[in-house]
């Protein structure tokens, strides 16, 4: 069965995560959802004359919808019937899809990776067109599009409280891995009964470390399919595409950022080959790919990844000997 999920003031949280929500929608474990999103404040929208189509609950959404803390605009929460908190929901990003032919991406003064850098404050719209899947810059470039949730995430502990949504921790959240397209998996552990599955932060296009502060930000339709294990233990978040395993650093140190996502893929490995611990930290060494996530949301973010065949070999080669 597949339900839908549509943005609305009644449907739509601005900026904030927090694990007092009532769900908006509930669903079985395994069961599909159609998730339709939408991205960015007044500020962000092109002009009504530039002929871009702007969905409309967006406008209702800025009238009827109070922008808590900074952040994002998501759509949820999805409650899986069934979960627990210790309990791991899999998120099956089974297509993604824009809902605009436009994106906005934005320099701050004072934010970003380079922070002092630049003072004057940019607002850029971005022409795209979802039958070439390209985005067409200032200069006249036609940037290729690849689509993903910047911001996946379910309720955070209930002790946190309400947070902001645009730092990535435990709970996923900002996590803006550009890796998670359609067809890849995401792993978040569960800390409340429900889940609480949202999402948001449409992205069209972006680059490992999301330098200038924002993606190309649009509105996006995601469908998921949302299964629980009760059988799996997980910290912080993991995904898997269907070449690599991924694992999640997030800090405010890129090098301890670094050591938490080489520290779960050597203890990932093991779990799943049988190799000691040393054979997988030399095959991390010797094969792993730590890779900048972002750099701009305080909780910085580095991911790690390991090509799927070359643990499927040794297992094999184990077996027959």
């Amino acid at each position: 069965m597949t339900h839908r999920l549509t943005a609305s003031p009644d449907t739509c949280a601005w900026g904030y995560f927090d694990a007092s929500l009532s769900a908006a929608l509930e669903i079985d474990s395994g069961e599909e959802v159609v998730i339709e999103t939408v991205s960015g404040g007044p500020d962000h929208v092109p002009d009504k004359d530039a002929g871009f189509h702007v969905p409309p609950e967006l406008w209702e959404i800025h009238a009827r919808s109070e922008r808590m803390l900074p952040g994002h605009i998501l759509t949820g929460p999805v409650a899986v019937r069934g979960a627990r908190p210790g309990h791991v929901l899999q998120v099956d990003i089974l297509d993604v899809a824009l809902r605009q032919d436009w994106g906005w991406n934005l320099i701050h003064p004072l934010m970003g990776t380079l922070p002092g850098e630049f003072e004057r404050k940019r607002i850029e719209i971005i022409p795209l067109d979802d039958k070439a899947m390209v985005g067409r810059m200032p200069w006249g470039l036609d940037l290729p599009l690849r689509p993903f949730f910047g911001v996946m995430g379910v309720a955070p502990p209930p002790g946190w409280g309400r947070i902001s949504t645009i730092q990535p921790r435990a709970h996923g959240g900002n996590i803006d891995n550009r890796e998670l397209v359609a067809g890849t998996t995401l792993f978040l552990p569960v800390h409340v009964a429900g889940a609480m599955f949202w999402c948001g932060d449409g992205h069209g296009a972006q680059g490992d470390g999301e330098v200038c502060v924002t993606a190309i930000e649009t509105a996006l339709t995601g469908r998921f399919r949302l299964s629980l294990h009760a059988d799996m233990q997980l910290d912080l978040p993991r995904a898997e595409t269907p070449t690599h395993l991924i694992t999640m650093g997030l800090h405010e140190d890129l090098d301890r950022c670094a050591e938490v996502a080489l520290r779960d893929m050597i203890g990932w490995i093991v779990a799943q080959t049988g190799l000691s611990r040393e054979d997988a930290y030399m095959l991390c060494s010797l094969a792993g790919d730590l890779r900048i996530t972002q750099t701009v949301n305080g909780q910085k973010g580095v991911h790690m990844m390991m090509a799927r065949a070359l643990l499927e070999t040794g297992q094999d080669e184990r077996e027959r000997g």
